[in-house]
């Protein structure tokens, strides 16, 4: 009697899945948790972010308004792989049908959902290193971890994710330390949990190309606060001043403690949201993130720029830096959600494996007497607190 192992689906979707999220990295430590309330309210929610308030010192009442600030998640994004076995192959072992097809199809998906997650790290304004060379010490990692502090992030489960030149400079770095558990594991190619953070690699970490800013870009009048910041003294008439992502900081405009609201000493790092271009006088309005906010419980700079304040931009124009980020996990979000499966086919089967929802479907083409099949994940990711993140770029 023949051995043959037959494919069944929920076998067939179980073991895609396995292979699905084996490969994830940066997108497996982000926040999943909004992932169940898609299944009633549809494909995009609102999350809540935390309220902030202020003490005052004084007895007089003080009511303060309640402004409840938010972001969006959409789960707009279908991945799929699709291919096509023929009737012979509905007789693989297991093994064979992962090694031949699953494995390739599951690595596809996982890179581009990886990849979206880590595309997010443009959202995020804070950022050490000049790009002037990769990171080689403990004092890189230190930086990182010294800005987020100064933004009172969490210590528990700080998370820093590098590209493969990051991570091999700075293990190289590590090996001449006499710490043994930390050098014995830059020696055998792993790092080992430094400076308070769990340390990966991830090839998917992406490159910022700054724009073509040119001249010395200033402060256009004093007191400005917002999103928008007037300037002056660019450049005249150059088009992509900015693509959006380059950060920037403002002669005497430094950070705060979000809770103290006390300077940290450090010039705040504002985003730049969007394309800019300059008009033929060299001015510019500049969209940022965050905006200038002198005062209240959401302050988070110590003043507003003075005019002709000199506005320095982090890197050279027309260049592309590699942006490595650390971050605990609600930074970001990834939700997967479960997929309606069609009737009439061959088969149509949904798994869900540590959170991650896929659907395998396969019919009969009768033409070519094959049997067609795609894999398909549901997902949308976003940057849901960006102050909970640090760029190290190199």
């Amino acid at each position: 009697m023949a051995n043959n192992a037959l494919l069944t689906p929920s076998v067939i979707a179980k073991e895609t899945l396995v292979r699905l999220e084996n490969n994830l990295v940066l997108a497996s430590k982000v926040n999943r948790m909004f992932e169940n309330h898609f299944h009633a309210i549809g494909s995009t929610i609102t999350v809540r972010k935390p309220v902030k308030f202020r003490a005052v010192k004084q007895v007089a009442l003080d009511l303060q308004d309640v402004t409840e600030p938010s972001t969006t998640i959409s789960v707009n994004t279908n991945c799929q792989v699709a291919f096509v076995f023929t009737m012979q192959d509905l007789t693989l072992t297991i093994e064979e049908f992962s090694e031949r097809y699953l494995a390739s199809a599951a690595a596809e998906i996982a890179n581009q959902i990886d990849y979206d997650v880590a595309s997010n790290v443009s959202a995020v304004n804070n950022e050490v290193g000049s790009g002037a060379g990769l990171p080689a010490s403990f004092a890189s990692l230190a930086a990182v971890g010294q800005r987020m502090d100064e933004n009172a992030v969490p210590q528990d489960s700080r998370v820093l994710v590098l590209n493969p030149a990051a991570y091999w400079s700075i293990a190289n770095g590590l090996t001449t330390l006499y710490v043994r558990s930390v050098a014995e594991g830059a020696l055998k190619g792993f790092l080992a949990s430094i400076a308070n953070f769990e340390i990966f690699l991830d090839q998917n970490i992406q490159s910022i190309t700054n724009g073509a800013f040119a001249g010395t870009g200033k402060v256009n009048s004093a007191g400005q606060t917002g999103a928008l910041l007037s300037t002056y003294n660019w450049t005249g008439s150059v088009t992509n001043l900015f693509l959006g992502g380059e950060v920037i900081t403002l002669q005497g405009v430094n950070n705060i403690n979000p809770r103290s609201r006390v300077s940290t000493g450090s010039l705040m790092n504002f985003l730049v949201t969007g394309p800019v271009n300059s008009d033929s006088a060299g001015n510019a309005v500049i969209p940022i993130y965050p905006a200038i906010t002198t005062s209240g419980a959401y302050q988070t700079v110590d003043v507003s720029p003075g005019s002709g304040a000199t506005i320095t931009v982090h890197g050279t124009a027309n260049t592309a830096y590699a942006k490595n980020v650390g971050f605990v996990r609600d930074a970001f979000g990834l939700v997967c959600v479960p997929q309606e499966l069609p009737q009439g086919v061959d088969f149509a089967a949904r798994q869900m494996y540590k959170n991650i929802s896929m659907t395998i479907i396969r019919d009969y083409d009768i033409n070519a007497h094959r049997m067609p099949c795609r894999i398909d994940v549901l997902y949308g990711t976003t940057t849901f607190y960006p102050e909970l993140a640090c760029r190290l770029t190199t």
